[in-house]
């Protein structure tokens, strides 16, 4: 198989895969080395492939699109899963979390966040990571964008965030520098 055909190999599994796949898996069922791997999904994103890195492995960004909103929320650390089942039990995904620090600029980071599963392993690897939240640079201030299937169930989302207290308000520069 050459490089291109095992390429196109990895897309089709990752487009078929309802989880992220992990270095190893796809190294695994494409009979090369995780290396390998790695160095084709950087090729794959250079050619505009909507490839991510998760926690959990890579995943390839749903072609369709879902309704999708930016959040600013804030909370403490001990309130992160609290914050994302309460997303997610609603029927939202977290699609990333994102940080606007005037000095640092912006920074993000993709989650895919989907279920209480996800959440959990997302929890356990902040427990056994000496790296903490990227809010902890804003004091607990961040943004996430939540997809959803329709309008609908993101108000729904949005409404009990503000309920529970996490949602914030943007500030002019956020509004200005964010949309």
């Amino acid at each position: 198989m050459t490089g291109e055909e095992r390429r196109s190999r990895a897309l089709t599994l990752l487009e078929r895969s309802v989880a992220p796949l992990t270095g190893t898996e796809l190294a695994r069922r494409l009979g090369v080395s995780r290396q390998v791997i790695v160095q084709d999904i950087a090729l794959l994103k250079a050619q505009g492939a909507d490839v991510v890195s998760t926690s959990r492995g890579y995943r390839l960004m749903p072609a369709t699109s879902r309704p999708m909103r930016l959040l600013k929320v804030f909370h403490g650390p001990g309130r992160v899963g609290e914050e994302l089942r309460l997303i997610v039990d609603l029927g939202g995904t977290v699609e990333d979390t994102l940080v606007s620090h005037r000095a640092y600029g912006r920074l993000s980071a993709p989650l895919g966040i989907s279920s209480r599963s996800d959440v959990t392993h997302f929890e356990h690897e902040l427990a056994s990571s000496k790296s903490g939240l990227l809010s902890e640079v804003t004091s607990g201030y961040h943004f996430h964008h939540v997809s959803a299937r329709d309008e609908a169930t993101l108000d729904a989302i949005e409404e009990a965030l503000g309920s529970a207290g996490f949602l914030a308000e943007r500030s002019d520069w956020e509004r200005t520098e964010l949309g």
